[in-house]
């Protein structure tokens, strides 16, 4: 259609819209429908201002729009070394006793309860005990003897000093004596071991607690037979020591570590202890001891820590999420944590951009540790308060490298 039908047609279309009172933008509709066949020519697009490259450098203008693109961040220096680590909490053996039954018999009474505050040497329980009964029976044979083994010697002796008993008489009574005093330490060291002694009145054994502490476990009841044997049967589904005495107040946190986190650990760094049962609330603790031995399956460390528990809320077999924090003056290099849309890769190597002042930005090699909650900790290359991008990296990337 030529120029010129193609403006008749559309004044002729606007003059029948206002004389048939149609909208004006239908008129303009069907003017632009009319001359849509012809090609307009393109408006010249405006040019991207062009960056600086020098080596590994990438310089925009101070408005360069390819700017808005591109997003920096201060890097934070490292303050945990390995975050969220699952923990089981138990007792700390160190002030834990597991207390076992010596003798064999029968409860009678029992003389504590779960939650009580327990001194050394404290009853716990009564128990019916042919053995203690025997050994107190022992242990006074004993002590009648040494008498009467006494006397013998020392009558022998006066009947020798007026040649009225032979000499091998008084070394006969001599070696009875000895012999008896013997008998009576064994037996008086054994009914010491049970916690008796030879003013004992019946065969009731008291079973006491070794140390202070709580009461926190208790698996016996009265009536109930036991027997001393069981606890050298080192099989826990066939027995429980009777009572576990321990101090609540400070627990033991058992955590495997990831063979890659362990060059990040060390003995003393804080621990901060979080439970889901106390949300908000950090519990203090400390690395106490990293373990010798790897698991092949799951190749991780047992790393055993130390957790204050002063209120008494965290319980043992509790599971809870540890973070180790950083130790400044450790030898393990802490470095700096960034964003992981920060990094990417170039071959083997991880790499980054720095701003080195508005608008002009440095790529950097860098050495990184594992990457958890988005976060990648930065070993090499980076140092705390330098700003580095986070978005717009591959941008950066593509300036420096073109792709082909």
């Amino acid at each position: 259609m030529k120029k010129s039908s193609m403006a008749r047609t559309a004044r002729r279309l606007a003059g029948f819209c206002a004389a048939t009172a149609l909208p004006r933008w239908l008129a303009l509709l069907a003017a632009v429908s009319v001359t849509g066949c012809h090609k307009a020519k393109p408006a010249k697009l405006e040019e991207l201002p062009v960056p600086k490259v020098d080596g590994d450098k990438v310089a925009f203008l101070t408005n360069a729009p390819q700017l808005s693109s591109i997003a920096v961040q201060v890097a934070q220096p490292r303050t945990v070394a390995v975050t969220h680590v699952t923990g089981r909490l138990y007792w700390n053996d160190d002030s834990t006793v597991r207390v076992f039954t010596p003798v064999a018999g029968r409860v009678t009474a029992l003389r504590a309860d779960l939650g009580q505050a327990i001194a050394a040497g404290a009853p716990l329980a009564e128990i019916d005990s042919p053995d203690f009964a025997q050994a107190l029976a022992d242990a006074r044979t004993a002590v009648g003897n040494l008498a009467a083994a006494d006397k013998a010697f020392t009558r022998e002796k006066e009947l020798l000093a007026h040649g009225a008993a032979a000499q091998k008489d008084v070394e006969a009574a001599e070696a009875a004596f000895v012999a008896a005093q013997a008998e009576k330490d064994r037996a008086e060291s054994r009914l010491a071991n049970y916690g008796g002694s030879v003013k004992s009145t019946n065969s009731i054994y008291i079973l006491r607690s070794p140390i202070a502490g709580v009461l926190v476990e208790k698996n016996i009841n009265p009536g109930q037979e036991l027997r001393a044997d069981l606890m050298l049967a080192n099989a826990p589904n066939l027995f429980a020591p009777s009572f576990v005495v321990s101090d609540p107040s400070r627990l033991w946190l058992q955590l495997d570590v990831a063979e890659s986190d362990l060059s990040a650990l060390q003995q003393g760094q804080h621990l901060q202890v979080s439970s889901r049962a106390f949300p908000g609330r950090i519990f203090d603790g400390v690395v106490d001891n990293l373990g010798a031995t790897m698991d092949p399956t799951t190749r991780s460390i047992k790393v055993r820590g130390v957790v204050n528990n002063p209120d008494k809320l965290l319980k043992a077999e509790m599971y809870v999420m540890v973070d180790v924090a950083a130790d400044a003056g450790g030898a393990a290099p802490m470095g700096v944590e960034v964003s992981s849309k920060a990094l990417f890769r170039k071959g083997d190597d991880s790499y980054l951009f720095i701003e080195e002042s508005p608008g002009s930005f440095l790529r950097e090699r860098v050495k990184v540790g594992v990457e958890k909650d988005n976060k990648v900790p930065v070993l090499e290359g980076v140092t705390a308060g330098q700003k580095v991008v986070t978005e717009g990296a591959l941008l950066l990337q593509a300036v420096l490298e073109p792709p082909s």
